[in-house]
């Protein structure tokens, strides 16, 4: 676990616009001083993540929005009052203090207060905001450990900064609130319920906008092996077929055929809780690709709480792969 000098050390990389990785409660960031418009160029050269996909800014509190955005209307004010330190990112116009290159050449930025003690830390010694995605390879399996992130990125980053597993285990929510009608753009670790509860009103979901965020390729949050979705009562079946036709297949079991017999090279059961999936997702596909599964059959959760998010995830994962 991180020391107080791995905080200082990690805070003197960011200075000397290097790369850290840190954990927060939602996956491990990859993160770079926001106001470096070299150093956020070296978080996608690290990724090979496109330079139009915007990056998340994360600062230490919600008394800093402002420092960071063109204004705080109402509405924004609202969430984060609510919801953070937390698994929300708000989506506002930009302030001059954030390089464009933060933002994929939008005017809006990304902005969140992550909910995890080491991530504060580091955000209180450095004293200023760190872009950062997710500590992985752009399309790849978010990390939710530090080993994750060490095997994934290796060298190309500067400094890894251990906090134990992330307890949410999927990102953030994203909502974007420019506009009189905030909108969900991507589903995460809050869940719309709880921010319709907040606003007294409810949100629209959408899968793609006209305000680009993380999280909106159509293949994201994919591992090596390729995902196939189908029903619940259609896993066990599709397996079968598919490990006779010569997959090594792996299987996400739904929690209401634990203990059935499957026929499979790796199968790994689902837990009945959202919080305990959405927790053991990105673990439970690296698990399969380790095991050297080709193929996953999976099937959507109940899209209702931490579900939307989990359903958003494994979509994504089965998605067109990026040729080449």
């Amino acid at each position: 676990m991180a020391t107080s000098g791995d905080l200082e050390k990690a805070a003197g990389v960011l200075r000397a616009g290097g790369l850290v990785a840190f954990p927060t409660e939602t996956v491990y960031g990859l993160g770079a001083n926001a106001e470096d418009p070299a150093a956020v160029a070296r978080v996608f050269q690290a990724k090979g993540r496109p330079s139009d996909h915007p990056l998340i800014v994360h600062i230490g509190g919600p008394e800093q929005l402002g420092d960071w955005v063109e204004d705080v209307p109402a509405t924004a004010r609202l969430l984060a009052g609510r919801f953070w330190p937390g698994a929300l990112t708000l989506v506002l116009r930009r302030g001059t203090r954030v390089p464009r290159e933060a933002t994929g050449g939008l005017e809006t930025v990304a902005v969140r207060v992550p909910d995890h003690p080491v991530a504060l830390a580091l955000l209180s010694a450095f004293g200023g905001g760190v872009a950062a995605p997710s500590a992985n390879r752009f399309g790849s399996v978010s990390p939710t450990t530090a080993d994750h992130v060490r095997a994934e990125l290796g060298d190309a980053v500067d400094f890894v900064l251990d906090g134990g597993p992330c307890e949410v285990g999927v990102e953030s929510t994203i909502v974007d609130v420019t506009g009189d009608v905030p909108s969900v753009l991507r589903p995460g670790g809050v869940t719309r319920e709880d921010l319709e509860a907040v606003l007294g009103r409810p949100l629209a979901v959408h899968s793609t906008s006209r305000v680009r965020v993380p999280g909106q390729h159509p293949s994201h949050y994919a591992p090596r092996a390729r995902v196939v979705l189908v029903e619940p009562e259609q896993v066990v079946a599709e397996a079968r077929l598919a490990q006779e036709s010569g997959h090594r297949v792996g299987v996400l079991l739904p929690s209401a055929f634990a203990g059935v017999p499957v026929r499979a090279h790796a199968v790994v059961e689902v837990p009945r809780s959202m919080d305990a999936y959405a927790r053991e997702l990105y673990g439970s596909l690296r698990e399969l690709d380790r095991r050297g599964c080709d193929l996953v059959v999976a099937s959507l959760p109940e899209e209702e709480g931490l579900g939307l998010a989990i359903a958003n995830r494994l979509r994504r994962a089965a998605g067109p792969r990026r040729s080449g």
